[in-house]
């Protein structure tokens, strides 16, 4: 069955990375012992902050969550340098997962994005809905718009004129 948030690529997607982080922190000691605690924090906030937010019924209230994930995932890659820097993480590697931190920030910009999702417009309680054309061509569909002319029925113009 799974969880709403489970079916989302970019949830998968940090998933991953966080198992990355805790195979590379597990050797960081020493001098990159804050470094790692806080790549930590970081990649964990970005599939826990999705989840929270996929949860949310209000449109401002999943955005935000959305935001804070990608916030997070520009910070792990900005530890991610600091790694790098200091001699602790290989750069060509650390450049492989920029591409998915930076893949993962792209798709919570598109989540966290006003407008994201798809919705009906809604109408207030006890009125009733205009008359939608589902095929907006210039032909007969509404009863107001019969044809003046004889024709082929019920409010539906003849072929032959």
């Amino acid at each position: 069955m799974g969880l709403g948030h489970e079916k989302l690529d970019v949830y998968r997607l940090s998933i991953g990375y966080v198992a990355w982080v805790y195979e590379k922190a597990d050797g960081l000691t020493g001098n990159h012992r804050s470094a790692r605690d806080q790549w930590f924090r970081a990649s964990q906030s970005i599939p826990l902050n999705i989840a929270e937010g996929n949860g949310k019924t209000a449109e401002a209230d999943r955005r935000r969550y959305f935001e804070i994930a990608r916030g997070s995932a520009l910070e792990c890659g900005a530890i991610q340098d600091v790694l790098v820097v200091g001699k602790a993480l290989d750069e060509q590697e650390s450049l492989v997962r920029k591409t998915e931190l930076d893949r993962m920030a792209a798709m919570l910009s598109r989540l966290g994005g006003r407008g994201y999702c798809v919705a009906e417009n809604s109408v207030p309680y006890g009125t009733k809905p205009e008359k939608v054309d589902p095929d907006p061509d210039p032909d007969f569909d509404f009863e107001k718009e019969k044809p003046q002319q004889g024709g082929g029925g019920a409010g539906i113009p003849s072929p032959h004129r």
